[in-house]
């Protein structure tokens, strides 16, 4: 059993958001691009990397739009695209456990080098842990 730290506060009691505690929308901005630099550059993310087509720019952008509402702040996803429906937008592309683990591995580089405090770091690994193994659609 995990102990996790407490929640940061606002100033009237109620525990900060996850969106909140990382920083807001430029904290979740700079963790996105790491990400997506991080996937062009390291080769240990070339298969994660190569079900993502030439360019980066249009998964940068709705990774951030997404990251932001699910992480307590504002819907903007939601807002343009509807549900987000993450598995049923996802069958198209393989992933199994490789890409999964470099999915994971890949946003918890990035989430340590934009420098996510380690309490919200450990809460959002095993989020993410949590969605992307829900996502796998091949066993491999």
């Amino acid at each position: 059993m995990q102990i996790h730290e407490p929640t940061p506060q606002r100033a009237d009691g109620q525990p900060l958001t996850p969106f909140e505690w990382l920083g807001g929308e430029p904290a979740v901005q700079r963790l996105v691009d790491r990400f997506y630099d991080l996937m062009d550059l390291e080769p240990a993310y070339r298969e994660l990397r190569a079900v993502h087509g030439a360019t980066l720019d249009e998964a940068r952008r709705k990774l951030f739009w997404f990251l932001c509402g699910w992480l307590g702040g504002p819907p903007h996803y939601e807002q343009r695209f509807g549900h987000p429906r993450l598995r049923m937008r996802h069958l198209p592309f393989r992933i199994g456990i490789r890409e999964r683990d470099q999915w994971l591995a890949c946003m918890d580089q990035a989430m340590g080098e934009v420098g996510v405090p380690e309490a919200l770091r450990q809460r959002l690994r095993e989020s993410f842990f949590r969605t992307a193994d829900w996502m796998r659609n091949t066993p491999g």
